[in-house]
């Protein structure tokens, strides 16, 4: 073939290459674990589970980029299996285990595992930094920082969750541990010794400071679980609608014949009486059976015709809407851990912009408040609460004397 490659060559090269490279198409390094066929997931089943994690991921993507003030993106995530010792294996650095239970909704656990250096970066977000201040050793802080993270991203996708499945689904606060696989693993990790997991695997972009990973560990029977409730409103949506397309049209009512006119009988001729003065009579006949003329509006009490069911209107009343008071407890609770901006308002004034372009160190700028008079408190922009300056350690802080209600 003139020094040419046959087909079966340049695949038998390809396949050698991806072997070599022991990758797979998101870039994780696939380590071959063993799973029975028995607890192997079906292709729907896998497909269900990372369109699932798809969703929901994209949602918790949304809300981080809020608390960490970056773009935040969250790729398709890629479907494995995976055991404790595999994972041993791969991650020679130290990393964080978060784990998640659902409570309602939906019944199980699932783990999210984030690199060490992430979790700093992702800290130093949120404390207002740079995402530069990354030397410190991860403790305490950094633990309860994602816990929080993790909080909000998890319930922003339980939120996603429950619009697929119809279902509400809530989770309880997550709770967050370093591991080291190098050292002696604790109590909860080593009865997950030997167990096989579905991993989901997501690339995970936050600005020009992280491009890296984020894996999510599901128990095989909280995967069945979720497909189980996934496929289970989609047949009972297809269900719905093959009734609707299969329910027969309503036959239509016969049309009522209508009644004959009234035969209007011809008007005798009436013969003048002889008179000095002849003069001309109208002939007498019932307003009731006089034809209108052409061009005459039809007497307003004219009955319907038979056959029709003429109801008087009814129209539904209207009510004032319900305050806060009304609104259910678990409806509240979807939205608690929506951050909110709070400032505090000394004052203002206005000044021109020559005077503004007469400012410099020292300046002495007077606002339109009094000293001691109760500043301000918006959130979000709205004036919600008056209060006083008060110093806590050596910050600032406000005490709210006053709730301002509508």
């Amino acid at each position: 073939m003139d020094g040419m490659l046959s087909q079966e060559e340049i695949n038998a090269l390809l396949g050698s290459m991806e072997a070599e490279d022991g990758s797979d198409d998101t870039g994780n390094s696939s380590v071959s674990v063993d799973v029975a066929e028995s607890d192997m997931l079906t292709p729907e089943e896998t497909d269900a589970l990372g369109e699932v994690a798809n969703i929901s991921m994209g949602t918790a993507a949304t809300t981080l980029s809020i608390l960490v003030n970056n773009r935040v993106d969250i790729t398709t995530p890629s479907v494995s299996y995976t055991t404790l010792e595999a994972l041993a294996e791969k991650h020679d650095a130290p990393c964080v285990f978060v784990y998640i239970s659902y409570r309602a909704g939906l019944e199980g656990k699932n783990v999210l595992i984030l690199k060490e250096h992430d979790v700093k970066i992702i800290t130093d977000l949120m404390m207002g930094g740079d995402g530069t201040n990354t030397d410190a050793e991860l403790g305490e802080l950094h633990l309860s920082a994602i816990c929080e993270a993790m909080n909000q991203m998890m319930g922003s996708a339980a939120t996603s969750m429950s619009s697929m499945i119809n279902e509400m689904v809530d989770i309880s606060p997550p709770t967050a541990t370093k591991i080291d696989f190098t050292k002696e693993l604790n109590d909860e990790l080593n009865s997950m010794s030997g167990q096989t997991f579905v991993q989901v695997v997501f690339r995970m972009v936050i600005g020009d400071l992280v491009d890296s990973q984020i894996v999510q560990l599901y128990p095989i029977d909280f995967a069945r679980n979720i497909y189980q409730q996934f496929m289970g409103v989609t047949m009972k949506d297809s269900g719905q609608a093959e009734a609707v397309a299969a329910e027969p049209e309503p036959t239509p009512a016969p049309t009522p014949t209508p009644a004959p006119a009234p035969v209007i009988p011809e008007p005798a001729p009436v013969t003048p009486a002889p008179s000095a003065q002849p003069q001309m009579q109208q002939p007498m006949m019932d307003m009731s059976m006089q034809q209108p003329m052409a061009g005459m509006q039809q007497p307003m009490n004219v009955m319907p015709p038979q056959g029709l069911n003429i109801q008087p209107a009814q129209f539904q009343s209207f009510m004032p809407a319900p305050n806060l008071d009304g609104i259910a407890p678990e409806n509240i609770d979807l939205i608690m851990d929506v951050p909110l901006e709070v400032t505090v308002e000394l004052g203002r004034t206005s000044k021109s912009i020559k005077d503004i372009l007469d400012f410099s160190p020292g300046t002495i700028i007077e606002l339109d408040k009094l000293a001691g008079e109760p500043i301000d408190v918006l959130v979000n922009g709205k004036f919600v609460a008056k209060g006083e300056v008060v110093v806590i350690e050596e910050s600032f802080g406000i005490r709210v004397t006053e709730i301002i209600k509508e």
